[in-house]
């Protein structure tokens, strides 16, 4: 992942809305959500979610397909995964960290006033 690509995808979820039908579409796993179920979850109107979907879309966060007559959508699993591992590919020194092995930062050297 480039830099240009991260603040897409970081701009994408930025927002109180998208980052919570984000996270909804990460728990449902591959399955995803219908519009209607992702519309009533985050308490908006179906064009207000459309305008949000279409930005995560943008972003490479998200896909939709076609189940019937409803729109499924998905969490790009592998673009928040790439996401994560750029934003982390320097922690703890240049040594890759997992969420078993956290990484501590090292004590702030100034103290802010």
């Amino acid at each position: 992942m480039d830099a240009s690509q991260a603040v897409r995808s970081l701009s994408a979820i930025a927002q109180e809305t998208r980052l919570q039908v984000f996270r909804a579409l990460v728990q449902a796993g591959p399955a995803g959500l219908a519009a209607g179920q992702l519309a009533a979850l985050a308490q908006v109107t179906p064009s207000a979610l459309s305008f949000h979907l279409k930005e995560l879309a943008h972003a490479g966060l998200v896909s939709a397909r076609h189940e019937g007559r409803f729109m499924i959508y998905s969490a790009q699993i592998g673009a928040m995964n790439d996401l994560l591992a750029y934003l982390t590919e320097n922690c703890c020194g240049g040594n890759p960290c997992s969420p078993v092995t956290a990484c501590s930062p090292a004590p702030a050297t100034v103290k802010l006033r």
